[in-house]
């Protein structure tokens, strides 16, 4: 396969991952804050799906692709660059495994709290706060990340 089409497929599963990452993390965000617990209820339950349909295939996919690509261009696994990139993206996914289990998590307290007739808990709130909070480091690092990739800078 050309490196042309293996970097295209990079590209391209990037802008899924980071894009589905923002679209699904705004969307359930401002629902939370609106405070409809039926719609909230809704929200997470799609951004599980939307987490399992494409965030999680295009987050495989992201470095395997990364590394074919380094392979035929022929670039050394360690350049500076492309370990911090390593790096960044291993700090992404470990704000993101606990941000999917609150998200099932206040999910499924959503949607019994709808079904009882009930307010959304305060533990859904407690937790969604700790869900907004993971997803600024993995926002950052993976915005880096699309900087490493273009820039290639020597960092050390």
């Amino acid at each position: 396969m050309s490196h042309e089409l293996v970097k295209w497929l990079h590209i391209l599963s990037s802008t899924v991952l980071f894009g589905t990452g923002i679209g699904t993390a705004f969307h359930l965000f401002v629902t939370w804050r609106r405070g409809s617990a039926e719609a909230f209820a809704t929200a997470a339950r799609h951004t599980v799906l939307a987490d399992w349909l494409f965030t999680l295939p295009a987050g495989i996919f992201q470095p395997l692709s990364g590394l074919w690509l380094a392979h035929l261009l022929g670039w050394d696994f360690t350049e500076s660059w492309l370990v911090a990139t390593y790096g960044l993206y291993v700090l992404a996914l470990a704000c993101w495994l606990p941000v999917v289990a609150i998200q099932i998590k206040v999910a499924r307290l959503a949607t019994d709290s709808v079904a009882a007739g009930q307010p959304v808990p305060g533990a859904a709130h407690r937790l969604m706060w700790v869900w907004f909070a993971l997803g600024w480091p993995a926002f950052v690092a993976l915005s880096v990340v699309f900087w490493l990739m273009v820039t290639k800078p020597t960092l050390w």
